[in-house]
């Protein structure tokens, strides 16, 4: 059985893919993942055109160990297949995700999946691509359980608010923050595409924050998506960064308290010892599986 590959996705920075100097500013970033915008942030024009540049910038760019991913076009614009196509051929050894937008059903992430198997095959790239999509319209909402469960390649799921409020004609002051409504007017469908997400092993991310000036709210935005799971948030501005690395990051006194934990049970169990007291914390199974993920988060991050 394919493993898929352990990525840190805390913050993932959104620049657009016709601005060389942008895209050279993010992978200098601390982003954990960048990706590349053929989409939304480019025009119709000028899409063929930012191709050629994003390819440049995959490969010549000093990426570290930041993820290398592409935001292609909706698959119903005549851009999608020569967005993949031309971007695997040239540079194919050199993205690890595709991040597919608009997806509505399992058969969207198929067909990409295909597209991407033959263009390997064909090309002898040994490197398998992954997939990244945004759940952003109501039919992907509906579907979101069987597009989790869709592909192998699939990585994570990102909650693109923007594009799902005028899919369900949410007010668009909604993502920035400034909607009078009682409690997260997100919840609902950002806990629901998180339950998909962890259900099939893939990351759930959580999507933009319109407003890039207001800290306060962009932090309150990461601390809801955080204590549901998320795995970390969209930027769509350097200034977001850094607070979603720190919230989407556990502190170093709970990875030690938790690595502590973690250790005594298992000589605990060793005993035949089925719950214990340490330093006034109760451990038993259904606990360590909690400290676990803090350990395994720590340890991805390297702490």
């Amino acid at each position: 059985m394919y493993e898929r590959p352990k990525r840190l996705r805390r913050s993932q920075l959104a620049v657009p893919g016709s601005d060389e100097r942008k895209m050279g500013k993010a992978i200098a970033s601390d982003a954990d993942h960048v990706f590349l915008d053929l989409e939304d942030a480019v025009a119709p024009s000028a899409k063929k055109d930012s191709r050629k540049k994003i390819i440049d910038v995959l490969k010549n760019g000093d990426w570290g160990n930041t993820v290398r991913c592409v935001r292609i076009n909706d698959l119903e614009t005549p851009y999608a297949y020569g967005d993949i196509i031309d971007l695997v051929k040239e540079a194919g050894e050199h993205i690890d995700t595709f991040m597919i937008p608009k997806v509505k059903y399992a058969r969207d992430v198929l067909w990409v999946e295909t597209l991407l198997k033959q263009l390997e095959i064909d090309l002898g790239i040994k490197n398998r691509i992954g997939i990244e999509i945004l759940i952003e319209e109501v039919e992907a909402m509906m579907n979101v359980d069987e597009i989790a469960f869709s592909s192998e390649r699939l990585e994570a799921m990102i909650f693109g608010m923007g594009d799902y409020s005028a899919s369900q004609g949410i007010d668009i002051g909604a993502i920035g923050g400034t909607v009078d409504y009682p409690g997260d007017i997100w919840h609902y469908p950002r806990y629901k595409m998180i339950i998909a997400a962890k259900a099939a092993g893939i990351d759930p991310i959580d999507g933009p924050f319109g407003n890039y000036k207001d800290d306060a709210g962009f932090r309150i935005e990461c601390k809801r998506a955080q204590l549901l799971g998320c795995a970390g948030k969209w930027a769509i501005h350097p200034a977001q960064v850094q607070p979603a690395l720190e919230i989407f990051s556990p502190e170093q006194e709970t990875v030690d308290m938790a690595r502590k934990l973690a250790v005594a049970y298992a000589e605990a169990e060793a005993q035949g010892i089925g719950a214990i007291s340490v330093d006034g914390t109760l451990v038993d199974a259904a606990s360590v599986r909690i400290q676990q993920n803090i350990v395994d988060r720590a340890d991805l991050i390297g702490m």
